[in-house]
């Protein structure tokens, strides 16, 4: 039986692809930052039948992370066959309206925490001669969004180091992906919106960029989730799997000219009017 561990498995993404993986035979290992979340995740596992394991971890701890590895290699004999870094987190904002603390907040977790959890998996993958390495980007990565910057940051940092490591990798038989999701519904997508600022002078682009997600429909975490399976049981997984509408038109907009794309974006997100 593969081990697979998931951050960030508690909700979202994360639990569907725990709960799928394990549906599908795999040894799943989730992680949690709190007990609470933990016991919630094994319930909804052992409710559907599967079991999924679960450590604590934060992913912006260096310490957690080698305590939590170190949990999952006695778990697995020595180093899990897979690693999902799903863990994220979403501050929306213009840039004059996200504090540096809250841009530090996401490049700490979703980018220095993904590098710490590669780095810490890849010497058991190396001896075992096998694995896989599974990276949540987004169509964030693809495409910088007005509103959206410091995550974008963080995906496209996410992007350019993937590839990094995917080439210099390559003859050690670990297998390297991204996935890129467009709009999924999930705690995060929702929570991102609820915590844009009120009072600034980009309120009416706030305005504006709500009404064009709520008129989308988003995607379930589950097609995500799914992605995640086809990436850990190809023979030969894709460099890149795209989820959704949003993210196959980021990859097409990336050929129109970039003044087209400008003022398309500022006419949509009422930017013209700041």
């Amino acid at each position: 039986m593969r081990s697979v561990v998931i951050t960030g498995a508690t909700s979202g993404i994360g639990k569907a692809a725990a709960l799928g993986l394990a549906a599908h035979g795999f040894q799943v290992i989730g992680t949690a930052r709190t007990t609470e979340k933990a016991d919630k995740l094994t319930a909804a596992a052992a409710e559907s039948g599967h079991r999924v394991r679960a450590v604590l971890l934060d992913v912006t701890d260096p310490g957690s992370c080698q305590d939590a590895v170190a949990e999952i290699a006695e778990l697995t004999g020595g180093g899990p066959w897979a690693l999902v870094n799903n863990a994220g987190l979403a501050v929306g904002g213009a840039f004059e309206d996200v504090s540096e603390a809250d841009a530090r907040a996401v490049l700490e977790t979703n980018l220095l925490g993904v590098a710490r959890m590669t780095r810490l998996v890849l010497p058991s993958m190396r001896r075992r001669g096998e694995g896989r390495i599974v990276q949540m980007s987004s169509v964030a990565g693809l495409i910088a969004t007005p509103l959206n910057g410091w995550y974008s940051a963080g995906k496209y940092a996410l992007e350019a180091l993937t590839d990094v490591l995917r080439r210099e990798i390559a003859a050690s038989g670990i297998r390297v992906s991204l996935i890129e999701p467009g709009f999924i519904d999930t705690p995060m997508l929702s929570e991102g919106i609820a915590r844009l600022p009120a009072h600034t002078r980009y309120a009416e682009a706030y305005e504006a960029a709500g009404r064009l997600i709520a008129r989308r429909r988003p995607l379930g975490p589950d097609a995500v989730a799914r992605t995640v399976r086809r990436a850990l049981t190809a023979p030969n997984p894709r460099r890149r799997y795209s989820v959704g509408h949003e993210a196959r038109m980021a990859r097409l907009s990336r050929l129109l000219p970039p003044a087209t794309v400008d003022v398309t974006m500022r006419a949509c997100l009422r930017l013209n009017r700041v």
